[in-house]
C-alpha cells in the first residue's frame, strides 16, 4: 500500500508568509515576485537577450558536469533554453528530506514552465560542495526498529579543520553501510537501496561525492541535472564575477547594508547580517576556508589573520581557481551570472535572505531571477494514517508540543463523570467567590483582594488535582499514548517537521523509486493549483 502524500507551501516567518501571500510590503524586496502576472515571460525575455557566446559558456558548464546528458544539453542550447535552479549543502545520504523536496519542486516547475514558454527548461541542483560546515552536513537520521530517530554519522579521514567539504575525504565506508543496513527493511527495495548507498560512498570519497551520486541515481531519471560548486568549468566561468566582488566590495557592502536597513524598517528580521569590511568571498588559507576582509589597501583572512594583497590573491586564484569561493549572499549571483536562471527554488530560510539580494544583483549587473518557494511535503505511511484515523488526529496535530498533545488526549480519555465534576467545581468556585465579593463590597471594598486571592488559590489546587488525575489516566492508557508517540516519530521526529529531520533512504527502501515519481506528480498538482496561500494541499 502506497503512502499518502501531503504537499503545500511551507511555513516560515513574517516575511515568508507575506511573500507567499503576495503582499506588497514583502514583494517589493524582490525583482519579480513569483505570482506576479507576466513575471516569467518578462524575465525570459531579458535572459533571451544574452549573447550566444554567454549561452555557449553556460552549456559548456552544464555538459562538463553532466556528460551523460550531452544530447539534451545540446538541444537546450540550440533552442535557447533556460534553467530552474535550487541547491543545498551536501548532507549525508542527501541529508534531510527537504533537499529532495527542493529538487522535486524544481523538476515540477521546469516541466510546467517549459510547456508555458515553448522552450526547454532544465532543472539544475547546485551542490554547495564548497561549504565548510562539517558538523551540519556529516549526519542524517533514520528511524530504528523501535521507530525512534537514529543518527548516522560520517567519519572524516582527517580533521575537517574548516576546509571545504569537497576536500574532506571520508573513511569507514563499511561501517556506514552497516548502519544503513541495520535501519532499512531487508525486504522490498531495501537491497537495491543499500547497493546504491554502497556505490555512492566508497572509501576516501567526500560528502559532495556521495550526495551528487545519489541525486543522479534517484532523480537523474526524472530529469534533474546536478552541478557542483567546485566544478572546474564552473569555477572558470564564474571567475570574473568573483573578481568583480573583489574590486567593488565597498560598493556591494554599502548597498547590502542599505537593504538590510530597509528590511528592518519594514519590520522584518535580517537573515544575513552585513559585517564591517567583510567581502562576500572566502579564500582557502591556513585556517581552512576563511572570510576575506579589507585591511587598508590590502586584505586579511579572518580565521588566521593572514594578510594578503590584491595581486597576491589574484595570482593564487589564477594558479588554482578552486581556492576562491562566494559566500551565501554572492552564490546566487554567481548562478545567474553563469546560467540563464529563470527561478531559484528557495526554502523558507533562503526566501528570507533572498530579500536582501536585489541590490547586489543590480550592482554587479546580473539579472535577478524569480524566487519561487519550495513545496513542503509530508509522507504519511499507512500504519501512521491508521493511528491518526483511530484517534481522530490530523498530521499537523503531532507538531504540537508533546506534553500539550498527550494531556489533551488523556483529557479525552478521562471518565465523563470526572470531566463534568472538574468543570462544575471550577464554575462553582468562580461563581461562589463572585457572589461573595458582591455581598461584601459595600461592607469593605478592600475585601475583593483576599477573596480573589482565595479563588486563585482554590483554582490552582483544582489544576493540580486535574494534573494528578491526568497522570493516572495516562498510566491507564499507555497503549494509546504509545501509538500516538509512534506516529509522532514519523511526522514530527525530534519535535521538528518530518522533512527537516528524516532521510529519503528509509522511504525508498520501503516503496522503491516509484515513490519519487508519485512525489513529483503531487508537486506538479500543487503548482497547477496555483494557490499562493501557505496552507497544505489536499492529501493524496
Amino acid at each position: 500500500m502506497n503512502p499518502e502524500i501531503r504537499a503545500g507551501w511551507p511555513g516560515g516567518g513574517r516575511l515568508v508568509q507575506d511573500y507567499l501571500a503576495g503582499r506588497e510590503r514583502a514583494t517589493r524586496f524582490f525583482a519579480r515576485p513569483f505570482q506576479e502576472d507576466g513575471a516569467l515571460e518578462a524575465h525570459a525575455a531579458v535572459l533571451g537577450g544574452r549573447s550566444a557566446e554567454w549561452r555557449a559558456r553556460a552549456a559548456h558548464v552544464l555538459r562538463s558536469a553532466n556528460p551523460d546528458t550531452r544530447a539534451r544539453i545540446d538541444a537546450w542550447e540550440a533552442e535557447g533554453g533556460f534553467v530552474v535552479t535550487t541547491g543545498q549543502q551536501p548532507g549525508l545520504l542527501t541529508g534531510p528530506l527537504f533537499a529532495v523536496h527542493k529538487a522535486l519542486t524544481a523538476l515540477a516547475l521546469a516541466r510546467r514552465w517549459s510547456e508555458r514558454l515553448g522552450r526547454p527548461v532544465l532543472p539544475v541542483f547546485w551542490v554547495a560542495s564548497e561549504d565548510h560546515d562539517w558538523e551540519e552536513a556529516n549526519h542524517t537520521w533514520l528511524l530504528d526498529d523501535r521507530e525512534r530517530p537514529h543518527r548516522i554519522e560520517a567519519r572524516a579521514a582527517e580533521p575537517p579543520a574548516d576546509r571545504p567539504l569537497f576536500r574532506v575525504p571520508l573513511t569507514g565506508s563499511d561501517a556506514l553501510l552497516a548502519q544503513v543496513r541495520d535501519l532499512i527493511p531487508d525486504k522490498g527495495f531495501g537491497a537495491d537501496c543499500l547497493e546504491q548507498v554502497r556505490a555512492a560512498y566508497p572509501e576516501r570519497c567526500t560528502l559532495p561525492d556521495g550526495f551528487t551520486h545519489l541525486l543522479r541515481t534517484w532523480l537523474g531519471p526524472l530529469g534533474l541535472l546536478v552541478l557542483r560548486a567546485d566544478d572546474p568549468a564552473l569555477k572558470e566561468a564564474s571567475a570574473d564575477l568573483l573578481h568583480a566582488e573583489l574590486d567593488r566590495s565597498q560598493e556591494t557592502e554599502a548597498v547590502l547594508r542599505d537593504r538590510a536597513s530597509a528590511l528592518a524598517s519594514a519590520g522584518y528580521d535580517v537573515q544575513v547580517h552585513i559585517l564591517d569590511g567583510a567581502l562576500n568571498l572566502f579564500l582557502e588559507g591556513p585556517a581552512g576556508r576563511e572570510r576575506i576582509y579589507r585591511d587598508g589597501d590590502g586584505l586579511y583572512l579572518h580565521g588566521s589573520g593572514t594578510r594578503i594583497d590584491h595581486e597576491e590573491l589574484r595570482a593564487r586564484c589564477a594558479a588554482d581557481p578552486s581556492v576562491l569561493s562566494p559566500n551565501v549572499l554572492l552564490r546566487p549571483v554567481v548562478e545567474s551570472a553563469v546560467l540563464p536562471v529563470l527561478a531559484y527554488v528557495a526554502g523558507p530560510g533562503e526566501l528570507a535572505y533572498w530579500a536582501e539580494l536585489e541590490p547586489l544583483f543590480r550592482t554587479l549587473d546580473v539579472p535577478m531571477p524569480i524566487v519561487h518557494p519550495r513545496l513542503s511535503v509530508t509522507v504519511v505511511e499507512p500504519q501512521v494514517r491508521k493511528i491518526l484515523d483511530k484517534r481522530g488526529l490530523a498530521p499537523q496535530d503531532l507538531a504540537r508540543p508533546e506534553h500539550e498533545l498527550t494531556s489533551d488526549l488523556a483529557r479525552q480519555e478521562m471518565p465523563v463523570e470526572a470531566r463534568t465534576a472538574l468543570a462544575r467545581l471550577r464554575g462553582e468556585l468562580t461563581s461562589g467567590t463572585d457572589a461573595l465579593s458582591a455581598a461584601t463590597r459595600a461592607l469593605d471594598p478592600t475585601l475583593d483582594g483576599p477573596i480573589t486571592h482565595a479563588r486563585t488559590a482554590a483554582l490552582r489546587a483544582v489544576d493540580k488535582a486535574e494534573t494528578k488525575i491526568l497522570r493516572a489516566v495516562k498510566r491507564e492508557n499507555e497503549v494509546l499514548l504509545g501509538q500516538v508517540d509512534r506516529a509522532r516519530q514519523h511526522l514530527a521526529p525530534l519535535g521538528a517537521p518530518q522533512e527537516r529531520v528524516l532521510n529519503v533512504v528509509q522511504y525508498l527502501a520501503r516503496y522503491g523509486p516509484g515513490l519519487l515519481t508519485d512525489l513529483l506528480e503531487r508537486c506538479e498538482a500543487v503548482l497547477d493549483a496555483g494557490s499562493a496561500v501557505a496552507t497544505p494541499a489536499e492529501p493524496r
